[in-house]
């Protein structure tokens, strides 16, 4: 997709199976948008092609396509009541109103909102303006329902709620949510699958756990979730397995494809993999600059020999022998939760 002499998105192609749970993750200007928005219709994309359910969507408008889209703003109308909003679009296919009020009360029903028919959106919680603006998109029955970053104006303790009612929701309608977000954690809880995007390109494309755990580029590696890089050359890759020579000695980590004995290389290290003491496997060593408490956890911020960061999760009931700020300290990870991906 080109905007001019600017190229949004980069040959991307991907498949979302009916009835899954699809997110698109990635900073802002990664191009997330905008593929929302030729999956609705709002833009044609200047190459390629887009179908759903098998039928070509080139040349068809927003209102020709069956999907339905929620904005980040929900724009509900704020003085109609709540069940005119949910019916809106019927009234707009000519449904008439008995027909279009019944259907308002099963969706108010199915979002856990009934007796709020006659209510103003005005006098709804943030929470429950979501919930009308997800029923009004179901109300025309759509194939695909495209969410663009709809909690993100929402404080952290509500956006924790809705995600885990979105969730239960589209298991229970079985409808197809392609949902947008830059929010890792968002997108990990929430989705059958991700699609990773930087700079307009596809990353990868995999199961949250398969994301986290084998990150396929050094992008993926850091973006989702927090990690350790550490940097070096390939010695040798054999059995699945990379040895990194590194400013701290030998480190070994399961090899991803296009490794080579010499080429550069970071070994990735999730900061849960980390104990705190030589407790076998690889020992890296770090001056504790701060610890910052979290509840069930904590994370130690520390700094290695060559100047670099290294962060590690330190479980709450460890947190009596965790080692004093200003300490060298010495931290251990096996192998096999290390990942090795060629410096690019």
């Amino acid at each position: 997709m080109r905007f001019g002499r600017t190229q949004a998105v980069h040959e991307v192609s991907f498949t979302v199976e009916a009835g899954e749970f699809f997110s698109i993750l990635g900073p802002s200007g990664c191009g997330k948008t905008t593929i929302l928005r030729m999956v609705a219709g709002f833009l044609q994309p200047t190459e390629g092609k887009i179908l759903i359910g098998g039928r070509d969507m080139r040349g068809l408008g927003p209102d020709q396509r069956p999907t339905a889209m929620i904005f980040q703003s929900l724009a509900l109308f704020p003085l109609m009541p709540v069940w005119e909003n949910i019916a809106f679009g019927l009234e707009a296919r000519g449904v008439e109103k008995s027909v279009r009020r019944a259907r308002a009360e099963e969706l108010l029903r199915l979002v856990a909102l009934e007796g709020f028919g006659e209510r103003m959106p005005g006098e709804l919680s943030g929470g429950q303006r979501q919930r009308v603006a997800i029923a009004r998109a179901l109300a025309v029955e759509p194939q695909v329902l495209l969410l663009d970053e709809p909690l993100s104006a929402l404080d952290l303790k509500l956006r924790q709620h809705l995600r885990s009612e979105l969730r239960e929701l589209q298991k229970r309608t079985g409808v197809t949510f392609i949902y947008i977000t830059h929010d890792q954690s968002e997108a990990l809880a929430m989705s059958d699958r991700v699609a990773v995007m930087s700079a307009g390109i596809l990353q990868q494309v995999g199961a949250p756990r398969e994301l986290y755990d084998n990150p396929a580029t050094p992008f993926v590696a850091g973006f989702v979730g927090e990690t350790n890089a550490i940097g070096g050359k390939v010695a040798s890759v054999e059995g699945g397995f990379a040895t990194l020579d590194s400013p701290h000695g030998p480190l070994r980590g399961r090899a991803s494809n296009g490794l080579s004995a010499g080429a550069p290389a970071k070994l990735y290290v999730r900061p849960e993999a980390l104990a705190y003491g030589a407790e076998g496997g690889h020992t890296i060593a770090a001056t504790i600059d701060r610890i910052d408490f979290e509840g069930a956890f904590a994370l130690a911020y520390g700094t290695l020999e060559d100047g670099n960061s290294l962060i590690v999760s330190i479980p709450n009931t460890k947190l009596g022998s965790a080692p004093p700020i200003g300490e060298r300290a010495s931290f251990s990870f096996r192998a096999e939760n290390a990942v090795v991906l060629a410096d690019v």
